[in-house]
């Protein structure tokens, strides 16, 4: 499956878009990512990643190609060495995806955005647009393939 065609699958749902839940494993298998707003403050991750991070009002996060990179304060709380070692080693590899709250360049509740290669979907509330997401490859959660953008979405 490629991440065009993964898309057009998600492509449509009607929020809450529970449907997306039935093809993490399918997703997860070709190596894809499906990222979206849920709620008014969750961005979610559905395939390769399975994850959630907290949204309110918006946020951002750093993707690698071994997933989702914890924020620093979520394991510097935890003072484990192991895992402080592991987010400096991948921070610097990291490439942003960006979960905008109410984004002014559409008429959504969310947009997703992010210059890791990727084709969107959309989530519809009573037929109108909720959420435009994205389905990228985990692969290509790179500086070099993200147009040598570490750190950033756009």
């Amino acid at each position: 499956m490629t991440r065009d065609e993964a898309a057009a699958l998600l492509n449509g749902f009607e929020y809450p878009a529970r449907e997306i839940e039935q093809h993490h494993k399918t997703l997860a298998a070709a190596g894809l990512v499906a990222a979206f707003g849920m709620s008014d403050d969750l961005l979610e991750f559905r395939g390769a990643i399975y994850d959630e991070v907290g949204a309110y009002d918006g946020t951002a996060a750093l993707i690698d190609t071994e997933g989702l990179i914890p924020s620093f304060n979520a394991v510097s709380d935890e003072g484990d060495e192991t895992q402080m070692a592991a987010y400096f080693r991948r921070k610097p590899n990291g490439v942003g995806i960006e979960a905008l709250w109410s984004p002014d360049e559409i008429d959504a509740s969310w947009l997703i955005k992010t210059p890791i290669p990727h084709a969107t979907f959309d989530i519809l509330e009573d037929g109108d647009l909720f959420c435009r997401g994205v389905v990228f490859a985990l692969v290509d959660a790179t500086p070099a393939k993200a147009g040598g953008q570490p750190g950033a979405a756009s």
